[in-house]
Parts: C-alpha cells; sequence; structure tokens
C-alpha cells in the first residue's frame, strides 16, 4: 500500500507527528504512510481497548517509531503525548453506534472528554494543527443527498452527538485561542487492518469473515440502505493534505471524506462475493440471511465531496470497487494462505 505519495514534494523528515488510536484501522494506516515517506517522528498514543499491537508490530523498525501506551481521558498521558509534536491526527474515539446506544456513557467519557483533553494539550504545547476523526453521523436525521458540511440534522444516537460536539469544541478552541484544526467526516471506511470480528465490527470486514467460512452473511433489514463505502487510503490521503496544507481558506473547516458514491447492502454484498470467489468458488453458492434493521440508522448516505475537492484538492483514487479487490486481496493473504492457494 500507499505508492502514491500524497504529500507531493514536501519533506516530512523534520516533521513530529502524534496520531491518537494510531493501533486502530485507520491510525495504523496513517502510522504506516508516515513512516513509509520518512516522517522524522511519528508518535502513537493508544489504550489497546480497541486498537491491536499487532497493527503495529512492523513499525518498531523504524527509528521515528515510538508508543505511549496511555488514554485520552487521562491529561498527563495528553499532555505526555503532545510534547516536541508538530502535527495531531486525533483518530482515538469508541466507534459504533449501537455501542453507544447500548453505553453513552462510555461513548461520552471517551469522545467528548477525551476529545477536549486533547484540545487543551494541543494548545498548551503549541501544537502547529490539529486533524481530528469527524463523522459522516453528525448529518444525523437529515435526507437531504448528497450530504453537503452546512446542512446536518439532528442526531440519531450518543455516537452522533459526540461527533458533532467535537466539532464545535475545536472551533471555539481556534477562535479563543488560534489552535488551527481540519476535521474530517468519515463515511463508512473500510480496507486492511479492520477487525472482522466482535459485536461492532463494521459490515464490509464481517461480510467477508462470514462468506469466507461459507456462512450467510447477515444483512441488516432488506439491505436496500446504502452507504457512501471510503477506501482507507483515500481517507489517509485526506488526512495527510489536512495535515500539511498552506491554504489559509482550507484550514479550520470540516469536509466530507469519501469516494462518493452510493452503494446498497445488496450490492456490496454481491460484489464481496463475486471476489472472493475468484479465490474460493464455492463462495459464489453462499446466499445472504436478512436479518432486522438496526436502531439508529439512516437510510441512505452519499457525500459531496466537492467542497474538499476546492479548497484542499482531495480527489480520491479508489473507487469502492478497487478498494473492495485491495481488501479481498489483503483478507485472503490471511485466510487461505494454508488451507487455499491465491492466485
Amino acid at each position: 500500500m500507499y505508492n502514491i505519495p500524497y504529500h507531493g514534494e514536501q519533506d516530512l523528515t523534520g516533521l513530529s507527528f502524534l496520531v491518537t488510536g494510531g493501533a486502530g484501522f485507520i491510525g495504523s494506516n496513517l502510522v504506516e504512510y508516515l513512516l513509509k515517506f520518512g516522517a522524522g517522528k511519528v508518535r502513537v498514543l493508544d489504550n489497546f481497548s480497541t486498537g491491536d499491537i499487532k497493527n503495529l508490530e512492523n513499525f518498531n523498525l523504524y527509528t521515528s517509531f515510538e508508543i505511549i501506551e496511555g488514554d485520552i481521558r487521562n491529561m498527563e498521558d495528553c499532555k505526555k503525548a503532545v510534547e516536541g509534536i508538530q502535527i495531531v491526527f486525533h483518530e482515538a474515539a469508541l466507534g459504533s453506534v449501537p455501542r453507544s446506544i447500548e453505553d453513552p456513557i462510555t461513548t461520552n467519557d471517551v469522545n467528548i472528554k477525551g476529545f477536549l483533553n486533547m484540545l487543551i494539550a494541543a494548545k498548551d504545547a503549541g501544537v502547529k494543527r490539529l486533524v481530528y476523526a469527524a463523522s459522516s453521523s453528525t448529518y444525523g436525521d437529515s435526507n437531504d443527498l448528497p450530504k453537503v458540511e452546512n446542512n446536518i440534522g439532528r442526531p440519531l444516537s450518543p455516537y452522533a452527538v459526540t461527533k458533532y460536539v467535537n466539532e464545535l469544541y475545536a472551533d471555539v478552541f481556534n477562535r479563543l485561542y488560534g489552535l488551527e484544526y481540519i476535521g474530517l467526516r468519515y463515511f463508512n471506511v473500510f480496507g486492511p487492518k479492520q477487525k472482522p470480528d466482535g459485536a461492532y465490527a463494521a459490515v464490509i470486514p464481517k461480510f467477508i469473515s462470514s462468506l469466507i467460512a461459507h456462512k450467510e452473511p447477515t444483512i441488516n433489514g432488506d439491505g436496500k440502505n446504502s452507504r457512501d463505502f471510503t477506501y482507507i487510503e483515500n481517507v489517509v490521503q485526506a488526512n495527510i493534505i489536512s495535515a500539511l496544507t498552506d491554504k489559509k481558506m482550507a484550514v479550520n473547516q470540516v469536509y466530507n471524506v469519501a469516494y462518493g458514491e452510493q452503494t446498497s447492502l445488496n450490492e456490496l454484498a454481491i460484489l464481496l462475493r463475486d471476489a472472493l470467489a475468484t479465490i474460493d468458488p464455492e463462495i459464489a453458492d453462499v446466499h445472504f440471511h436478512y436479518g432486522k434493521k438496526r436502531v439508529g440508522d439512516i437510510p441512505h448516505s452519499l457525500a459531496s465531496i466537492s467542497k474538499a475537492k476546492h479548497l484542499l484538492n482531495y480527489y480520491p483514487y479508489f473507487s469502492i470497487k478497487d478498494g473492495l479487490d485491495e481488501t479481498v486481496k489483503s483478507y485472503t493473504e490471511d485466510y487461505f494462505k494454508v488451507a487455499i492457494p491465491v492466485f
């Protein structure tokens, strides 16, 4: 991965980065990019509650890499993590709408208190810019498509509330203290290093895991719900250009990060089954199971990425088909390397 230098001709060797939640899916992919392209310092802050140390195990070969095991809910951990750091990528959070409905207190504690701690620590340490993970869940009950940044609805889950509060806090800290920020509203990110197991697993690794095992994937509702599925490398691209842009108009903004294309769950399941069937033909005969509609879900999601194109020069390289091909390749290298040869 990461054969495309999204930082253009900018030299990363003199820059220091912190990635909170750096052992997680998105965070570890960001770390991988930064190390591959020679960043001067890449520090990870993670408590490993949802992140996986295995995502970082190959990075110890880099002298510029370091790990701090700590929690964003602890201010001292946050202060330690930002020492000597110029740019913060804040990816640490408790994701998942269902989890937030079951346990709103912990979601609030991590996503709001933890975010506020990082803002304070970054401000006090003189961090140049904070790029943080916002969420498409902020659009709430707005039925307008495509989703445009300045037109949101009412939140539909505690998770959505926390991510909107992050946006409000970041804006206040910029206006009061001058802390630069860019918020990135991710739309259904997928790709390598995303966990296929657990109660809150994302739909794509969950479908892949079921299909590989020749088990019927469960589709929530009738499968007609649609999403703007976004390959991880597009997300890394958006983060890197957000961290490094020198356009004044581009900073202190919130952007949609997506591909800008709608795919239903039914279409997604078929795309994945077809891709995996090229490796294991028996997968072509696996059918799908339809379950209950998930509480707090919106029926459709599609992003406008015009603002990001105009101000950030964000032009995503990977369509959902391209991204699924890369993702399937990644998962099957692990699942099939012994039992079934990969052609």
